[in-house]
């Protein structure tokens, strides 16, 4: 730097100095950049994405050759983007690619497909084992929604051996005497047909399925694809870990806000706003799924997410959150008192839970079966609302605990899975619950405590690693947390 400097001082008095002074406060900058352990990035002009830690091409190519090797001989599995879905008139929802396309390519566009094969085969012209047929960029679609890749781009970053225009797939033959089965990966998704979009998703699928239906001996498999896609999503590989603990990290930094900031008296949203600030603020794209902020009896109702209700004072308030970074999404949940302060009543349910969920936490070990947490933290719901004499008999305690204790985590808030037995590098979620509605059959002084305890827990080797443990569970740290003042406090 000091070379510089002092080289600009002896041609200051000369014609060059101007130039060389944009050339050396570039140098400058960029020095300095590097003395300080960062490195000046460029942004790629043919490369739309801003964020430096997506998936890599590498991850999706190693996805691809995985499930290739999958694959019986002489057979294609085939997988549609989602289709662009309308909110209402003309304005439609923000784009979310389909989870088992994401992973296989990393392409978050619509009007997309890929069809993969075990074996290289022949289509219009190309000879390969990976095809992608993707939207070809054009001017009224860079003007209004922005950078697309095109054919040219999508071999280009996304590293997908044969790219070709989707709206030239109807004129298309697929080499069928090569071809044993079709495996179609099933869609459950509406897609309208745009008559000026001949590559739109509507379009790629009904000729796909006409070329199938001509053929006829041909065979449509479905399930074979679908658990497939299970075993490969179940396993993470280390950069998903990475962006999952990400994904965890900010909803557990939202959740402790949210305690800190809470009081007596406020919206249910308000909550949510709190929470979905750290989301946007640390660079969640979107929540995984609608935050789900319930007080007072909408904490007894297990999807609620309308989140508009006056949480009062005495009441609890149950915040199901997850942020979605890049892709993968956390899903935590904390019950708490709007005034810091659980009642007894709380105090012991809130107890039950917590024991239920390190009971269930205890099994999700590699070598237990899927349902170990849930038959675990099942057995001590159980066995202590007998003791309050909440239920009469075990066989009720399914009126108040009705739903499983885990689920896996990914790309999807409910994730593919195989549900046998517990693998190392997988995820899942550990999260039992109690609610008890007004009117239930049992004192009135347990009505409407609806409490839910939710982590996630990546299996590991040895045992597991709870990854939300940064938001604290139990009711001392929680009424310790509710004292600490929030940087909300002062906004209106």
């Amino acid at each position: 730097m000091t070379i510089l400097v002092a080289t600009f001082f002896y041609y200051m008095n000369s014609s060059k100095s101007i130039l060389f002074l944009a050339i050396a406060l570039f140098s400058l900058v960029k020095l300095n950049a590097q003395e300080n352990g960062k490195i000046e990035i460029t942004r790629d002009k043919d490369n739309p994405e801003f964020d430096l830690d997506l998936l890599p091409a590498s991850f999706h190519q190693g996805r691809r050759e995985a499930l290739k090797t999958m694959l019986p001989d002489s057979t294609i599995a085939v997988f549609f983007a989602s289709p662009i879905r309308n909110r209402s008139n003309d304005v439609d929802y923000e784009y979310h690619q389909d989870p088992d396309f994401y992973y296989l390519t990393g392409l978050r566009e619509p009007d997309a497909m890929l069809i993969l094969s075990k074996n290289d085969i022949r289509i219009n012209g190309e000879v390969s084992n990976e095809f992608l047929f993707i939207r070809e960029k054009n001017q009224h679609d860079l003007t209004w929604n922005g950078w697309m890749y095109g054919v040219d781009g999508a071999k280009k970053i996304l590293k997908i051996k044969s790219v070709m225009d989707g709206a030239k797939f109807a004129d298309i033959k697929l080499p069928f005497e090569k071809i044993n089965h079709v495996l179609i990966k099933p869609d459950k998704n509406d897609a309208r047909d745009n008559d000026d979009n001949p590559g739109d998703i509507a379009s790629l699928r009904n000729h796909l399925y006409e070329m199938v239906q001509k053929v006829g001996k041909k065979q449509l498999k479905e399930d074979y694809l679908v658990f497939r896609m299970a075993e490969l999503r179940e396993i993470k590989l280390p950069e998903e870990i990475d962006l999952m603990r990400k994904a965890i990290q900010i909803t557990c930094k939202g959740l402790n806000e949210s305690m800190r900031w809470t009081k007596p008296n406020i919206k249910e949203y308000e909550a949510e706003a709190v929470i979905e600030y750290y989301f946007k603020k640390h660079g969640s794209e979107y929540p995984g799924y609608p935050s789900i902020c319930g007080g007072g009896e909408n904490a007894t109702i297990l999807h609620y997410n309308t989140n508009r209700r006056i949480v009062k004072d005495g009441e609890l308030l149950l915040l199901d959150v997850g942020a979605e970074y890049h892709g993968y999404t956390a899903d935590v949940t904390r019950t708490f008192p709007v005034n810091g302060k659980f009642t007894e009543a709380q105090k012991i349910i809130y107890n039950i839970v917590l024991e239920a969920q390190n009971a269930g936490i205890a099994q999700a070990k590699p070598g237990n079966k899927f349902w170990a947490p849930h038959n675990a933290a099942f057995a001590v719901v159980q066995k202590r609302l007998l003791e309050l004499g909440i239920i009469k008999k075990a066989g009720d305690a399914k009126q108040y605990f009705m739903h499983g204790t885990s689920h896996y985590l990914g790309l999807d808030v409910h994730d593919a899975g195989t549900f046998n037995f517990l693998k190392p590098n997988s995820v899942i979620t550990v999260e039992p619950g109690i609610y008890i509605p007004e009117g239930s059959d049992c004192d009135s002084k347990w009505w409407n405590i609806g409490i839910r305890i939710e982590d996630d827990i990546l299996i590991t080797p040895s045992g597991n690693e709870n990854l939300s443990i940064s938001s604290p569970r139990s009711i001392e740290e929680i009424e310790k947390l509710m004292t600490e003042k929030s940087i909300f406090e002062e906004i209106e």
